[in-house]
This record gives structure tokens, C-alpha cells and sequence, in this order.
């Protein structure tokens, strides 16, 4: 990895990347999240057995303390710090964390850095909250449409970043963590002219095109004296391993799963820019454009822009194809595509989310939370990866859009659990690839798709990959 942080292609990959090879003891006291914890919570984060949430703690927190290594592979990861662990030592002014050959990359000079601190402690907030007061409370049905929003809700409203004073202004931009640096400069210049324009952004955290439009921003920000930037960074345990937050992140989320990281998403983002990615992000771009494509969504704005420079053209031009096919005219109304043109992006990105303010203003909605966008059911609930599930989808052209749109989301997610998911990668290394079947054309078209994530290095960031599907016309 570079000074940028550019996450490059392997035939631009630098000689030597230098990474943290040391371990390192040490114990921190909380910065920024969940000062104190009653015996009862330390009790939980210390349980090993079942229902106990140490498990869980550990592996989120070990992905934060890597965060910066050049690595997606979460089953490296544990092996290297296998030893790793931790310990709450709690006294009566508040916690601290006891840690044992943690990883020396989030050491500088025998100090934790801050940054890493204060996304270690709102991991610790997450779970604890999450496993109280969502999950064991009762207060929310999580096979509920509602609940499952409203527990959305609480869950970022107990991490702090729903801005309840300012503008619509949060611009939610998705694209691969594996893209070559031509891209990645590129995600740069457009958060570079988001923060001119006094905006802020959201993203899944990670590396690549999750940490360049950040990046961009602070230039953008700084210029403007703007000293508040918002960088909000929302992930979920199956996948922090693989992309764990990088350094520019400000606001760390975790969330409980991959549905309700992106109904967070949408809940949050005034307008949502994509960049080049591979099989996350078009699992993201079906989510945002089947809900919009739902009748009751039809006079919901959301400013949607794809881009990337001139070399990324004949990429969008496949997925448009694709979502042309798949979710038809209507599905490619909603955004627009705009190819080199950083400040064309942002233009279109500030003229949307006026309309976003309009529309909120005149209905009564929240500008930090849209209670009025209808999620259907199937977005929501919780899709479980396995080959049977997977073999069991139904990806035909005959199916309503919407049926279509959420089980071909459901399609991509399984993939992306089987290129770094660390229980659903051993599963394929146990079975065999997930066998995906439908209509032929349907059939035809993805596999051409998928094809050129793989030959344009976008389904994983180190190492070689190996295909996790097989499909079936």
C-alpha cells in the first residue's frame, strides 16, 4: 500500500509493502465511545461460550487494530494473530482494555493511535448495544418491516452520527476496495470536490474507493476551513476482517449484518455517487435502485451518479447493459453516468440533493433519516449463505422486477461471503463453488459480467483468486 492508500492492481503493485510485523502488548483506556460497562456487560464481552459475545469482540477488534495492511484475507489474518487476545479490566472510574500480541500496526512509539483507539472502543459500544439492547431487550420484532427500521435507527442514533441540525449534505459513495490506482486517484478528485462544495461523506469504511472520496474530502474541507467533516464509516462483522476502517474514518458503525448495514446506508445518504467495484458493489447498486424501482418509492429523490475516469467507460457500459436487462428502462432512469468529470459529478450530486431538501421540507421528513423511503420485506430479512440457498434462487426474466432485484442482491451477497468470509469461504473450500442457475440469456449476460470483475482484478485485493461460483444456464 502506498502513501495514498491506494489499494493497485498486482502488476503495479510496489516491490516491497511494508507492514507491522511485531506484536505488541499493551492496555488502552476509551476515547470516544462507552466509558464504563456495568459487570454484567464484562461479563457477556468475556464469555467464550455460547451467547457470549467474545468471540465476536475479538474478531471485530482485531480487524480495526489491522487496519492499514494490505490484506483481504480474513483467515490470514487470524492465523497470523492467533494468540491475540483481550481482557476488560474494569475499576471503579471506568474500563480498560488489556491486550496480548495485538497487532504492532496500530502502535506508533508504544502509543496506540487515536484514531485506531477510538475505532476500537465504538466497536466495543456496537456489540454491547447491539447484543442488549436490540437483540436481548425485546423492545424491537426483527421480522418486522418496522422494527427492523426502527432498530436501525437506535443503532446510529446510539453511535452518535445522525446530524440532527444540519442540511441534507451526506453523500454515500460505493465502489470495489480492489481497484487499480488510476481509479483510485479518480474516487480522490471526486471527494476533493465534494468538500469544496461543504459536503460530507459516507462510505463502507474500507480501502480503495471506500477511503479515497474521504481523502479527497479532508483536501476539499481543509481549503473551505471547514474543521467538522463528517467521515462516516458503517460496516458489519461478517466482512470488518477483510476491510477493516481506515484511518480517515471520524464515525465507526458497526452494524448487526449486510442487510441492515445497507438499509443504514440509504436511511442516512441525501445522494449516493458509485465508482468502479465488482461483485459488494453490485450488490449495493441492485439494493439502492430495487427499493427506488418499489411504486411507493416512484416520487422519492435520490440523486444517483456513477463515474470514474475515461478508463472505467466500457466498465459502466457492461453493468448498465446489465441493469438494463435486469431491472429494464425504469432501473436505468435513476441514475446517470458520468465518465472524467469530477466536477460534473459533484455538480449534479449538489443540484440533486437540493431537491433532496425540497422534498423532505414539503413531506415533514427527517434530513438526517428517511423515515419515508418503503424498504420491502425481502431487503430486509437477513439472507442466510449457504449452497442450498444459494442453488434455490430464482433469477428468471418472467419474475416481477422487484422479486428479481432482491434475489439477484441476495446472489451477489452470497458471492461476496464467499470471496472473504471466513465460515462461508471454508464452506466452498469443503463443497465446491455455489452453482447459480436461471434463464439463459440472464445466465449468459452475469457470467459475462462476473468475467471481467475476475480479469480486471476485482473480486479480490491479495492473492489469486479463485472463482466461488459455477453457473448453470
Amino acid at each position: 500500500m502506498d502513501e495514498g492508500g491506494a489499494v493497485v492492481l498486482p502488476s503495479a503493485q510496489p516491490k516491497a509493502v511494508v507492514e507491522a510485523t511485531e506484536f505488541v502488548d499493551a492496555r488502552v483506556a476509551p476515547r470516544g465511545s462507552l466509558e464504563n460497562l456495568s459487570h454484567e456487560e464484562v461479563a457477556q464481552l468475556l464469555s467464550r461460550g455460547q451467547g457470549g459475545l467474545y468471540p465476536l469482540f475479538r474478531q471485530c477488534a482485531l480487524a480495526v487494530l489491522n487496519s492499514g495492511s494490505y490484506s483481504d484475507d480474513s483467515r490470514a489474518l487470524f492465523e497470523k494473530y492467533r494468540e491475540f487476545e483481550l481482557k476488560i479490566v474494569q475499576q471503579s472510574w471506568g474500563i480498560k482494555l488489556e491486550m496480548t500480541q495485538a497487532p504492532g500496526i496500530a502502535f506508533v512509539e508504544g502509543e496506540m493511535i487515536r484514531g485506531v483507539k477510538e475505532h476500537l472502543f465504538a466497536v466495543l459500544r456496537d456489540i454491547v448495544y447491539i447484543a442488549n439492547e436490540i437483540v436481548e431487550s425485546g423492545r424491537f420484532d426483527l421480522a418486522d418491516p418496522d422494527g427492523i427500521t426502527n432498530a436501525v435507527f437506535c443503532i446510529l442514533r446510539n453511535a452518535g452520527v445522525l446530524d440532527t441540525k444540519g442540511q441534507p449534505d451526506l453523500v454515500v459513495c460505493w465502489g470495489g476496495h480492489s481497484i487499480p490506482r488510476e481509479e483510485y486517484d479518480y474516487t480522490k478528485k471526486i471527494g476533493y470536490e465534494l468538500g469544496l462544495r461543504s459536503l460530507n461523506v459516507c462510505t463502507g469504511c474500507g480501502p480503495g474507493a471506500m477511503k479515497g472520496p474521504m481523502k479527497g474530502a479532508t483536501i476539499g474541507h481543509s481549503k473551505q476551513r471547514i474543521s467538522s467533516g463528517r467521515y462516516v464509516g458503517l460496516t458489519e462483522p461478517g466482512i470488518v476482517a477483510a476491510e477493516p476502517p481506515n484511518a480517515i474514518v471520524n464515525n465507526l458503525v458497526i452494524l448487526p449484518d449486510i442487510e441492515k448495514r445497507l438499509e443504514a446506508f440509504v436511511r442516512m445518504a441525501h445522494g449516493v455517487i458509485i465508482f468502479p467495484g465488482g461483485v459488494g458493489t453490485t450488490e449495493e447498486i441492485l439494493y439502492l435502485l430495487g427499493i427506488l424501482l418499489d411504486p411507493a418509492n416512484v416520487d422519492e429523490p435520490m440523486p444517483l451518479v456513477l463515474t470514474g475516469p475515461a478508463s472505467s467507460a466500457a466498465y459502466f457500459k457492461q453493468v448498465d447493459e446489465f441493469i438494463g436487462l435486469t431491472l429494464g428502462p425504469e432501473g436505468q432512469k435513476r441514475y446517470r453516468i458520468i465518465i472524467d468529470d469530477p466536477v460534473a459529478a459533484a455538480r449534479a450530486m449538489v443540484d440533486g440533493l437540493a431537491r433532496v431538501r425540497q422534498h423532505r421540507t414539503a413531506t415533514g421528513d427527517a434530513y438526517n433519516f428517511n423515515w419515508n423511503l418503503a424498504i420491502p420485506k425481502g431487503f430486509q430479512a437477513p439472507f442466510p449463505v449457504t449452497h442450498e440457498s444459494v442453488a434455490g434462487l430464482e433469477l428468471s426474466l418472467d419474475q416481477p422486477v422487484h422479486e428479481r432485484a432482491v434475489n439477484l442482491r441476495r446472489m451477489f451477497s452470497a458471492l461476496v461471503a464467499g470471496n472473504i468470509r471466513e465460515p462461508v469461504v471454508h464452506e466452498i473450500e469443503t463443497r465446491g463453488p455455489f452453482e447459480i442457475s436461471g434463464d439463459k440469456r440472464l445466465m449468459q449476460t452475469l457470467d459475462a459480467l462476473l468475467a471481467t470483475f475476475v480479469a480486471q482484478n476485482r473480486m479480490k485485493l491479495s492473492g489469486e483468486y479463485k472463482p466461488v461460483y459455477r453457473i448453470k444456464a
